[in-house]
């Protein structure tokens, strides 16, 4: 069953820690979202694992 769960990441600009709103029902994405804070575009990776947990990483553009 999917369902949106919150995760928190650090933005890799301002450092800052932000929420973001996992949709677990697709097991692998990539998206550009802007950070809460600091406006910049964030590349999230998001891997739902096997076992349901979910992993996301946040990168700069240029990474």
């Amino acid at each position: 069953m999917s369902e949106i769960v919150e995760r928190f990441i650090h933005c890799p600009y301002c450092g800052e820690s932000i929420s973001v709103m996992i949709d677990d029902s697709v097991t692998d994405q990539q998206y550009t979202e802007d950070c809460q804070v600091c406006c910049r575009p964030m590349v999230m990776d998001v891997a739902v694992e096997p076992d349901g947990s979910v992993r996301v990483r946040a990168r700069s553009e240029n990474e």
